[in-house]
């Protein structure tokens, strides 16, 4: 019997010994895979219970990722309609704000992993100097779900270009990528 044991502690030691990482003379940067934190599933909207809503809301001209606790798994449109709504009372406390406030928004749905938004025509005594932030909350809020990797704009169901940090227009889909200068 203590043959026994001491042959498979040898083995369990010598299986266990070749996890892990081994060691690197520099540091290299990590990819970490991009899902929620939960996740029921794409068009899941039962009840879940605690389920984990992303939103990217803002501190200081930064995108800054809140997670609010839902019953429900939420809807592009739920993530969109937290965003308009803004900060709750102790976000507002810590700083937070969004630059959504008072637009209507709709999801129009999600076709492979693009999401699209139709974004309406807030007029030329509507223009913000802010607009990149205001596209960079809704495609970093989105592109935390598991099943949208990329969010399309429309107006009037039409393709809209929108503003990237660094002043430049785009009409394609954007990742919370185009936007990583805003973190």
């Amino acid at each position: 019997m203590r043959k026994v044991w001491t042959i498979t502690t040898a083995a369990a030691a010598l299986v266990l010994g070749g996890c892990g990482v081994g060691a690197q003379d520099e540091p290299h940067p990590v990819s970490l895979p991009r899902h929620a934190l939960t996740s029921p599933g794409p068009g899941t909207t039962e009840t879940v219970g605690d389920v984990a809503q992303v939103i990217c809301l803002v501190r200081d001209d930064k995108l800054v990722q809140q997670v609010r606790r839902t019953q429900t798994y939420p809807t592009p449109q739920t993530q969109l309609s937290s965003l308009v709504s803004g900060p709750t009372p102790a976000e507002r406390n810590a700083g937070l704000t969004t630059k959504l406030s008072g637009l209507v928004l709709t999801a129009r749905g999600i076709t492979g992993a693009v999401a699209t938004v139709e974004v309406p025509d807030v007029g030329e005594s509507g223009a913000r100097s802010d607009e990149s932030l205001l596209f960079a909350q809704m495609v970093c809020t989105l592109t935390a779900r598991p099943d949208v990797a990329e969010v399309r704009f429309t107006r009037d169901g039409q393709p809209l270009e929108v503003p990237l940090p660094d002043g430049s227009l785009t009409g394609s889909p954007l990742g919370s990528s185009d936007y990583a200068d805003l973190w």
